[in-house]
Order: C-alpha cells, then structure tokens, then sequence
C-alpha cells in the first residue's frame, strides 16, 4: 500500500462522520485530537465544518493525522472495494439512501415536537375551562 494512504477505514470514518460527525468523533477516530475537540466545542462548526468533513471523507479527500489520505473502505485492504465498481456504486447509493433517511427521520422528529405541543396546548385549555 502507498506511503501516502491511511491504515484508518474511510468507511468507518464516514459511519462516524455521518452519525455523531458535528461532535468529531471521525477527527478523534482518524487521530486529530486537537480539531476533534475544537469540533466538539462548536458542534461542528455550526454543521459547516461537518458538512465540508463530512463530503470529504465521502470523496476520499479526508486526511489522517498524519496527512495521509483515508481511502480504504476496510481496513483489511484485500476486502476493499474499489476494484470493483459495481460494489463503489451500490455503496453510493446506499450512503445516499441513509442521508435521505436521516433527513426523513429529522423531519418526522420535527412534525412529533409540533404534535406534542399542540396536544399539550388542547390539554391546557380543557383543564381551564369551566364546566
């Protein structure tokens, strides 16, 4: 394997970047320690940060502590997929279907919130009311 490519598994850089990526825990896990913490502090960034991490570790551009590329989908380079492209293909499409259900999940979350304050309300209003 190239001096100039990571051990770390970009898919478990993405898997973490993707779930808890606004706390850096993909930074702590690629040895960042120090921009790691900084995410931690800022959530991210405000989610910019994360985001710009985030599309790298998806591209292949992230880079470990010791600046070297985080490419390798396994850490066991012989599983890895990119010599297969039908595998890479399958594998975006997967990672785009988890984004759009975790859009649909945050979405979901948002209209329950808005549920709850509005029974919350009803219950108020029945408890005050005479008769």
């Amino acid at each position: 394997m190239s001096e100039n490519v990571s051990d770390k598994s970009r898919g478990v850089a993405l898997a973490l970047a993707t779930i808890i990526g606004p706390f850096g825990a993909h930074r702590f896990y690629v040895g960042k320690v120090s921009t790691g913490i900084l995410q931690l502090a800022t959530f991210g960034g405000l989610g910019i940060w994360w985001l710009y991490d985030w599309i790298l570790v998806l591209a292949g551009g992230f880079r470990d502590a010791n600046d070297r590329r985080v490419v390798k989908w396994l850490e066991d380079e012989s599983l890895s997929f990119k010599a297969d492209p039908d595998t890479a293909e399958k594998m975006e499409l997967l990672l785009d279907e988890m984004y759009n259900l975790r859009e649909e999940m945050g979405d979901l979350s948002e209209r329950v919130d808005f549920m709850e304050r509005m029974l919350s309300r009803a219950r108020e209003r029945d408890r005050l009311s005479p008769g």
